[in-house]
C-alpha cells in the first residue's frame, strides 16, 4: 500500500502523520519505508536525527531523494554521476529508489531522506516531463515492502504531483482553522484533477483532523461541517501533547517513546482504521 500524506499548506504535521503512522506499521512487524519529498527534511530527521541534520558543519546524508532525481535527469542526457566518458557508458540509466534507501534504528523501518537541494530539481525535471518516474520506481520494489509512506511538501508542486499520481490513498491532515478550512477545497481540486488525468486508483483515504482541542468550540462547529459534507473524515482525532515535540526532539516516534500516552493511542487507533478501510 502506497499511502501519500498531503497538504498545500504548511504547519498542519504531515511530517508528525507520516513518520508515527509509519513507525507503527514497522511495529507491527510490516516492512515499512517512508520517502521524504520534502526539502526541509522533516521526516528524515525525525527518523534519523543528527545523521540527516544538515548544516554548516554537519553535509546532506547521501544517498537521498536528491541523488534519484538527479540520475533520472542524467540518464535522460546520457551523463552518469561518474562524471567521465567510462561514467557515461557504464552509468547510461539511473539505478532505481533501492540505491537511496537508508535503514533507521527501528526494526523494519527504512527511509529514503530528502535534500536542502532538491527544489533546484524541478524545473528540470518538469521541463523533461519527468512526472511519472518516481511511480515507475516504486514499481519496480514492488513486493519489498508492505507499507510506503510518502511526505510531500507544502505546496502542489511537481514533487506533490509525483507522489500522487505514484501513491494508491491520499491522507489529509487539517487543523481546526479558517486557513486549512478554505485551502481545503482547492486541495481536494488538486487530487481529483490528477485522479483524472493521471491516476484513476488515487482515493482520498481520509482527513486527520491534528491538534484537535475537543473543549473548544470552534474546531468542533468545523469537524461537523466536513462531515455535513460528505467529507471522509477519520472518527479517530489527534489531541494537542507537548509529547510530540519532546518526540521530535528525542527522534523517536511515540510508539518507541511513550506508547500508554493518548497521542500514542490517539496514533495507534487511526492507524487501526486506515488498516480497516
Amino acid at each position: 500500500m502506497r499511502r501519500v500524506v498531503f497538504n498545500q499548506k504548511g504547519g498542519v504535521g504531515k511530517s508528525s502523520i507520516t513518520v508515527n503512522l509509519a513507525a507503527i506499521s514497522a511495529a507491527r512487524g510490516k516492512r515499512t519505508l517512508v520517502i521524504d519529498l520534502d526539502s526541509q527534511s522533516n521526516s528524515s530527521q525525525y527518523l534519523l536525527g543528527e545523521k540527516a541534520t544538515y548544516g554548516q558543519n554537519n553535509p546532506v546524508l547521501e544517498p537521498n531523494i536528491e541523488t534519484f532525481f538527479d540520475e533520472v535527469l542524467n540518464a535522460s542526457q546520457g551523463k552518469g554521476l561518474i562524471g567521465s566518458a567510462l561514467g557515461s557508458i557504464l552509468k547510461n540509466k539511473e539505478r532505481g529508489l533501492d540505491a537511496v534507501i537508508h535503514s533507521t534504528p527501528f526494526d523494519n523501518l527504512f527511509v529514503i531522506p530528502s535534500s536542502p537541494n532538491l527544489g533546484a530539481l524541478e524545473h528540470p525535471l518538469q521541463s523533461k516531463h519527468k512526472i511519472f518516474k518516481l511511480r515507475d520506481a516504486l514499481n519496480e520494489l514492488a513486493g519489498q515492502y508492505d507499507e510506503i509512506f510518502i511526505d510531500t511538501p507544502p505546496a502542489f508542486n511537481f514533487f506533490t504531483l509525483s507522489a500522487l499520481i505514484a501513491a494508491e490513498k491520499v491522507i489529509i491532515p487539517f487543523d481546526c482553522d479558517v486557513f486549512s478550512r478554505r485551502a481545503l477545497q482547492t486541495l481536494l481540486e488538486n487530487v481529483v484533477e490528477t485522479r483524472s488525468d493521471h491516476n484513476p486508483a488515487l482515493e482520498v483515504e481520509g482527513i486527520v483532523v491534528n491538534q484537535f482541542q475537543s473543549q473548544a468550540k470552534l474546531p468542533q462547529q468545523v469537524v461537523q461541517e466536513l462531515k455535513d459534507e460528505g467529507l471522509p473524515v477519520f472518527d479517530t482525532m489527534l489531541p494537542t501533547s507537548v509529547v510530540m515535540k519532546e518526540s521530535h526532539q528525542k527522534n523517536q516516534p511515540l510508539i518507541h517513546l511513550n506508547v500508554d500516552h493518548k497521542l500514542t493511542q490517539a496514533y495507534v487507533n487511526l492507524f487501526d482504521e486506515i488498516s480497516k478501510a
